[in-house]
């Protein structure tokens, strides 16, 4: 049985159509979040509370090096744990110590994983006693795989960051702000304080900065900082606006709890996607965007080569990294012939403007709109996908060996949420890893004529 919404819109007549299966996720594990985050956020600890299943994943799934230490570890949660036997205060407290003493890091993050959930421990209640005994900030989040998608764990840890302030910080950042608009006054336009949120890796954080200082923009700040003590003051009437499609819930947060202004645009993903990311904020502080379009063309111009190897080929995304919407536009944009969108969650709020511009591209395109499927049942996908034959299937790595077997391209999801994919010259990145399987198996059949031939 499938439930069927439609949304409608002012300006295109086409309406898209949503559908929702199985009601269940179908992800990665949302704790892996740990692994773009611990890297991010310099001076940080990252503590995830679980049981042995959990370290075994992220040993397994994050490919730890032997020869490197990493800034986090798993809480492993034993029977006496379990049945209430221990005292979680006391064994949480034994554990932040040893690291405090061990590591010394500026804060220590609590990631809670689907079994703190089952056996109802109370994390937000215990965080802020032993933060006040051990003199060291302790921020909770929830990641476990019952009420989120993959990479919703970034965006419980970051809405729970958005709520952090620290006055003595926010004098400092002040004074230092401004100095630096009496010393820079000249290349920016006077506009409201903006704070950008999403975790990507600071040279794309300089990229986008720089690429808004064009535009006479400065950003105020990005959550997350590259530090903990130099996270961004916030304060009611700041603008934001998010770099991913999946930080839905930081976004509520910074509206409803902080106070601010959410600049809803799509997000900065493929040419387009950054050109209209770009001239929304324009928009919103009332200046004219320049030279937008010639760097968009001139982007496409360079991508020529990868965008001639996708043309009317197929794609199908079973729904994994809650990417899906903005790389099936940008893909759509470049040729590519879009059968189904599958996605874990969707936030038609938050996701707003990407899906007008979803409907825009298709409208230029004279193709008709994607269907997207929320929650999707995999066993339905693959009858699906075994009936329209795609020339590739983005997916998570539960499925991708078994569609191989099967004689259909695949491509996992999570290497685009590792990627640099934000911004005008990461477009190539994401036709790079799109094309790999298809430039391979173009090698793999020329070997196989050379062999042939010589053979002969």
């Amino acid at each position: 049985m499938t439930l069927t919404k439609q949304v409608d819109n002012e300006n295109l007549t086409e309406k898209i159509n949503f559908e929702c299966e199985t009601g269940n996720y179908h992800t990665f594990c949302p704790i892996s979040c740990v692994a773009w985050l611990y890297q991010k956020i310099e001076d940080s600890f990252f503590l995830v509370i679980g049981t042995k299943t959990c370290g075994y994943f992220l040993q397994n799934a994050l490919g730890v090096m032997i020869f490197a230490e990493p800034r986090y570890a798993m809480a492993e949660l034993e029977e006496g744990d379990i049945s209430a036997q221990l005292s979680d205060y006391e064994e949480l407290k034994r554990l932040c110590l040893q690291i405090k003493r061990d590591r010394n890091p500026s804060v220590i993050f609590w990631i809670g994983t689907c079994t703190t959930e089952i056996i109802k421990m109370d994390l937000e209640g215990i965080a802020p006693k032993l933060e006040a005994e051990i003199s060291l900030p302790i921020v909770v989040a929830r990641a476990n795989g019952l009420d989120y998608a993959f990479t919703q764990g970034e965006d419980t840890v970051l809405a729970a960051l958005a709520q952090r302030s620290n006055p003595k910080q926010a004098e400092n950042v002040a004074e230092e702000m401004n100095l630096f608009e009496e010393n820079t006054e000249s290349h920016y336009t006077k506009h409201p304080p903006l704070i950008l949120f999403g975790s990507i890796p600071d040279p794309v954080v300089n990229q986008l900065t720089l690429e808004l200082k064009k535009q006479g923009i400065r950003v105020s700040g990005w959550l997350p900082s590259k530090r903990y003590t130099e996270l961004p003051v916030i304060k009611e009437g700041n603008y934001v606006c998010g770099v991913n499609p999946y930080l839905s819930r930081t976004a509520t947060t910074l509206m409803r709890r902080r106070k601010c202004k959410l600049i809803g645009a799509p997000f900065p993903i493929g040419p387009d996607g950054t050109r209209a990311w770009l001239e929304k904020i324009c928009t919103v502080f009332g200046i004219k965007p320049s030279g937008l379009q010639q760097r968009e063309e001139e982007i496409w111009k360079k991508l020529k080569y990868y965008v001639s190897l996708i043309n009317e080929k197929s794609v199908f995304f079973m729904g994994d990294n809650l990417l899906e919407i903005s790389l099936a536009r940008f893909l759509i944009k470049s040729g590519m012939i879009v059968f189904e969108i599958g996605i874990p969650y969707m936030d038609k709020r938050y996701q707003g403007a990407e899906l007008q511009l979803l409907q825009k591209t298709c409208k230029e395109k004279n193709i008709p709109i994607p269907i997207i499927v929320e929650k999707p049942d995999n066993y339905n996908q693959v009858d699906r996908i075994r009936d329209m034959k795609p020339d590739l299937v983005i997916t998570g790595m539960a499925h991708a060996n078994p569609l191989e077997a099967r004689g259909i391209n695949t491509k996992w999801s999570v290497e685009f949420t590792f990627a640099q994919i934000h911004g005008f010259t990461n477009a190539i990145e994401v036709l790079e890893l799109v094309t790999r399987p298809l430039r391979r198996n173009q090698k793999l059949e020329k070997i196989g004529s050379q062999r042939y031939t010589d053979r002969r």
